[in-house]
């Protein structure tokens, strides 16, 4: 897969949207792939000032969360990309968002948000890396 014409990988930023007190991750579909989920991603912007505000602003666009981010996770490159992930305290999801006619969320528990982010490895491996992870 390549960089598709970019001199450089393209930076992405990935919120892990966390409810703590019920453990759980909300996911939400591609709208590449609208059987398969993915966790709220998107490219950083020039009016980002920080990469934790793009994951922010990534998963109000494509979740309807608004919350915290309270931890960096992990910076994963690939050939195309170079994704940053963020752990983000959700402290409350909108009933319409910018992309709810295009996409479907849903909480999960850790080992099924794990399940169903398995056929895209660099999210299954940051999340892998969250504090949402059992202790080895």
């Amino acid at each position: 897969m390549g960089t598709k014409g970019r001199a450089t990988p393209r930076i992405v930023c990935c919120a892990i949207p966390i409810a703590r007190a019920a453990g759980k991750v909300l996911v939400v579909t591609s709208r590449k792939r609208p059987d398969s989920w993915v966790l709220p991603k998107g490219g950083w912007e020039s009016s980002d000032v920080k990469l934790e505000d793009a994951a922010s602003r990534e998963a109000l666009e494509e979740a309807g969360v608004r919350g915290t981010i309270t931890r960096f996770v992990i910076t994963i490159p690939t050939p195309s990309a170079t994704y940053h992930f963020y752990e983000l305290d959700v402290n409350s999801l909108e009933q319409e968002w910018l992309e709810s006619h295009e996409r479907r969320r849903e909480w999960v528990d850790y080992a099924e948000a794990v399940r169903r982010l398995e056929w895209k490895k660099e999210l299954s491996q940051g999340l892998k890396l969250s504090s949402l992870a059992p202790s080895r």
